[in-house]
Parts: C-alpha cells; sequence; structure tokens
C-alpha cells in the first residue's frame, strides 16, 4: 500500500524537530561546559565530539539498533522499529554536530568576556546565559545544522526504523525505496521537498544573522 505524501512529510518533521531540540538540550550545555571548563578528560571528551561528527549516519544506526533489539540491553523497551526508536538515533546524529559547533562559536568570543562578566558579580548561571546571547546566532546556526543533518540523514533511520510504509518511512528512506523500484517521479519529488527544505534554513539562518547584525550596529 501506498503510503500519502503528507504523512511521510509529517513524519519525517516529527522526527527531526524532536531529535533536534533534544540534541539542542544536550549539545549546547556540552558544548558550553567542554569550552568554559578546565575539567580531567576535556581534551579526551573534545576528540569523542570531533570523531561524532565524523561517524557515518549507518554505524550509529547499527550501535543504537544492537541496543535496541529484543535481545539487546534496552529491548525490552520495544523502541526497535519505532518513531522513537528513530529520534533516539537522530538524537546521536546530530547531538556531536551541535555540541561541536557550540563549542567553537563560545571560544570565538572575547577571551577577557568571562573575567570582565565575573567582575560585575555574575555568577555561573548569568555568565553562561549571557555568553549564550552572545554567541547566539551561532548557536542558532548549531540547531539548524543539527536539523539539517537529522533530517537529510538515511543510515540510521533505515536501520532502526526499518521503512515501514505507515509506521516508520520518512522522506530519505522513501526516496532510497523508490528508486529502487524504479519510481523516480516520487522520488524526485521528495528530492524536491528536501532542497527546498534546505534553501528554507540557509535563507532563514542569513535571515536572522542579517537582523542581528543590524541590531548590534544600531
Amino acid at each position: 500500500m501506498v503510503e500519502p505524501l503528507y504523512e511521510v512529510l509529517a513524519r519525517s518533521a516529527f522526527v527531526s524537530v524532536s531529535a533536534t531540540l533534544v540534541a539542542s538540550l544536550i549539545g549546547i550545555p556540552l558544548g558550553t561546559a567542554l569550552a568554559l571548563a578546565r575539567v580531567p578528560g576535556r581534551s579526551l571528551l573534545t576528540a569523542v565530539v570531533n570523531t561524532g561528527m565524523a561517524v557515518p549516519t549507518v554505524v550509529v544506526g547499527l550501535a543504537v539498533a544492537m541496543v535496541l533489539w529484543r535481545s539487546g540491553p534496552l529491548g525490552d523497551l520495544g523502541l526497535i522499529y519505532t518513531v522513537r526508536g528513530m529520534i533516539i538515533a537522530q538524537v546521536l546524529v546530530a547531538t556531536p554536530l551541535i555540541t561541536g559547533i557550540t563549542m567553537a562559536a563560545l571560544q570565538l568570543l572575547p577571551p577577557e568576556l568571562p573575567d570582565q562578566l565575573r567582575g560585575l558579580g555574575a555568577n555561573r548561571r548569568q555568565l553562561v546565559v549571557r555568553m549564550w546571547i552572545e554567541a547566539r546566532l551561532p548557536l542558532l546556526a548549531a540547531a539548524m545544522a543539527g536539523f539539517g543533518h537529522a533530517i537529510s540523514e538515511v543510515g540510521s533511520s533505515t536501520i532502526v526504523g526499518g521503512n515501514i510504509h505507515g509506521h516508520t518511512q520518512v522522506m530519505t528512506t522513501a526516496i532510497v525505496e523508490n528508486v529502487g523500484r524504479g519510481e523516480f517521479g516520487v522520488a524526485i519529488f521528495y528530492g524536491v521537498i528536501l532542497l527546498g527544505l534546505a534553501f528554507f534554513v540557509n535563507g532563514l539562518l542569513v535571515s536572522v544573522q542579517r537582523r542581528g547584525l543590524s541590531w548590534q550596529r544600531s
């Protein structure tokens, strides 16, 4: 049975937006800690994050599937071949990217800024919030990059979700399936949607950056 296009689009958006929100809640604080904290193991954690940014998504999917498989450590939760399982996989795909961009963005801020804020009486929470405000445009870019990485990946979605019609099929897995069946029209349609989404996200980011620069100059 062919699944309605709008259902695939809606599921793709739900999975990727949910994963991006969770990945941002993890990645931005983690990137902040790696940028500001001087703790043992920081170099190792940074190396892990940088490695995670380059790990193929199919490898992430394999690792998640092994954990969620019925005989795996979390098999009793019944998350394999589910939307929730796909969200978990995409969180692992997007989090290293968001963490790495956050860390780099905060490290590019003036090095004297933390000391200035402490001198003004800012506590740790106020210091972090102020630095987030100063780096708000790169942090927004980090979240958008995470979303783009999540919605465009196919490896983990295929392995963890199984591309089940009416249940776990998303745009990228639908493209692969339709190309395999020689139905290029549907595949091209989904491809155009993904390209349009990429242009939209990029255009939104550029618009926000321009407004931010205009606000700073004024």
